[in-house]
């Protein structure tokens, strides 16, 4: 398996997951498309999940995303949380930028949906 690297573009987000339990999705997300942009970003976690790192990082980093891209990452999500319920270390850093309510309100909906406790980090 290898890392996963997708540039950012103006619709979508800039990616970096890597085999060694780094996981990144910065940026913005407005694909024309959520679930065919997204679909390559799940199969890369399930096929991660089945082996993963002793310890995951994930930092979500968005600015914007829009409902459909707010399911897929949902589902991205909940495909790595279960994996800290088979023994394997988690942290998920939610960033939002200072005076933004939504993507903090957002992020706090999925932490309780998850169940899992999320890292807020305030930027500028």
């Amino acid at each position: 398996m290898d890392d996963l690297l997708i540039e950012s573009t103006k619709k979508t987000p800039e990616v970096f997951f890597s085999t060694d339990g780094r996981i990144k999705i910065s940026g913005r997300s407005i694909p024309e498309d959520a679930t065919k942009f997204y679909d390559d970003l799940y199969e890369w976690v399930y096929h991660y999940c089945l082996n993963p790192s002793d310890t995951t990082t994930v930092d979500i980093e968005l600015e914007y995303f829009n409902s459909g891209s707010s399911k897929a990452i949902l589902h991205i999500l909940r495909a790595l949380v279960d994996v800290s319920k088979k023994g394997h270390k988690i942290t998920i850093n939610w960033y939002y930028e200072e005076g933004d309510d939504d993507i903090m309100e957002r992020g706090e909906y999925y932490e309780s949906i998850l169940e899992t406790k999320f890292n807020f980090i305030e930027t500028e």
